[in-house]
């Protein structure tokens, strides 16, 4: 499989070169040269396949030509070691949940495909690689866990502090090593503008390999098509229209549907579910995308202002708004309509839900309501656990909510950041100092 840079697809690199250099030199993103069929067979017997050989079976078809079977299997085995179950709330709604990974949030399994893949990438070179990640929340914190004493590899986490749970900053904070976490005096977005200032800095990688490990590395997203073909797995037999509600900030989870409804999957329709930062539903509905500053909200690893997987969705639909359209629906929702749809699941359904699945259901019911659907399979993908938001859970739900062990541990570690501003210098120089 060959990729190219949306900014130029003339600019054609291999899969080895994509997932270690994260960018392309032009700045552009990296996409798939193409996105291959699976076999019919293969989603009609989907039901009776494990999630394991699902998963290996997807990797396959577009990395074939990349890494031997052994290999990919190797990588799938050790990366893809945990469930992602559907579960019912009633005969139409249900609830995917990808919290069962170490750091209890759907990026454990991007983050952990990914680290295997760049350590077998890496192995006969005799150069450290950076990982700069910008992170909102759980993609640090599944990113240090899945690099964590990998060698060859330093991670450099970005994220703006103040703006994070107490448990995702302690996930971020705390396994030392080979992993640093620079506590941002802004939001995301300049963290994330800070990233990408870094990649396009010629004198820096001049002197340092950067890689990333955000959406923004196509590395990401392979993996998290597998959870979507396992959804629909779970649901396929009731033989209804299937509709998937995606959380949605950095857009890289849903472009990873996307992947996976072009190698076959059969969703109707993708819901874009999104807080205050509603950039994306704007354009849904205008057809106009206008970047703007992100908010604080409840659903904080949401809070994206500009997205940088939509550019991977424009050009996987060749700018075309009209078909973007008919693929996706988008909906946004504040944060009082969020508590109101957490107490709605816990009363009606007995299920506590976290923030970003709240915005989720609330996506999901718009999409229903305005289509007017009675017979559906709708799935709703739970992004964390609702324990990484323990004091806004319990303050709506007015329930004690139980702490799994593996948070519990890193609550009783010691912080360790450095602080820096939005100045890009005193990311520069922190870079070339401490590498």
């Amino acid at each position: 499989m060959k990729f190219y840079s949306i900014n130029n697809k003339n600019n054609i690199v291999s899969f080895k070169e994509a997932v270690l250099k994260g960018i392309a030199d032009d700045g552009g993103l990296f996409m798939p040269s193409e996105i291959p069929k699976l076999e019919d067979n293969f989603i009609q017997n989907i039901s009776k396949i494990p999630f394991k050989e699902i998963s290996f079976t997807v990797a396959k078809n577009l990395l074939k030509d990349d890494l031997l079977d052994n290999v990919l299997l190797k990588i799938v085995d050790s990366a893809i070691n945990f469930d992602a179950p559907v579960v019912p709330l009633d005969d139409n709604t249900n609830i995917l949940e990808l919290f069962h990974g170490p750091t209890l949030a759907f990026k454990d399994f991007g983050a952990r495909f990914m680290a295997e893949t760049m350590s077998y990438l890496n192995k006969d070179s005799n150069k450290e690689i950076v990982i700069l990640v910008a992170t909102s929340g759980d993609t640090g914190s599944a990113v240090a866990n899945g690099f964590y004493k990998i060698d060859g590899i330093k991670v450099v986490l970005l994220y703006p502090g103040g703006k994070v749970s107490r448990i995702q900053e302690q996930q971020l904070t705390t396994l030392g090593e080979n992993i640093t976490a620079l506590e941002v005096d802004g939001t995301f977005d300049d963290c994330q503008s800070l990233v990408k200032q870094a990649f396009m800095d010629k004198q820096l990688t001049g002197n340092i390999t950067l890689s990333s490990a955000n959406s923004i590395n196509i590395a990401r997203l392979i993996p998290q098509s597998f959870y979507y073909f396992n959804a629909f797995a779970q649901v396929s037999e009731k033989k209804q229209p299937v509709f998937i509600s995606v959380p949605s900030g950095n857009f890289g989870n849903l472009t990873a549907g996307l992947f996976a409804k072009e190698m076959g999957l059969p969703v109707h329709k993708f819901i874009a579910a999104v807080n205050a930062n509603d950039v994306f539903s704007n354009y849904i509905k205008t057809s106009v995308y206008t970047p703007k500053p992100s908010v604080k909200t409840l659903s904080n690893a949401m809070d994206v202002g500009n997205p940088s997987n939509f550019a991977r969705i424009l050009d996987l639909y060749g700018h075309s708004h009209n078909i973007i359209k008919q693929l996706i629906y988008a909906a946004s929702f504040s944060d009082e309509q969020t508590k109101a749809a957490m107490k709605e699941v816990y009363s009606r359904y007995n299920y506590v839900i976290d923030p970003h699945g709240a915005v989720g259901y609330l996506a999901l019911q718009s999409y229903i309501k305005e289509c007017r659907f009675s017979n559906y399979a709708g799935i709703i993908l739970e992004t964390a656990h609702p324990s990484k938001f323990a004091d806004i859970v319990e303050d709506v739900i007015n329930k004690k909510i139980e702490i799994p062990e593996r948070l519990k541990l890193c609550l009783s570690k010691e912080k360790h950041s450095v602080k820096i501003s939005i100045n890009y210098d005193d990311l520069k120089n922190f870079l070339l100092e401490t590498n």
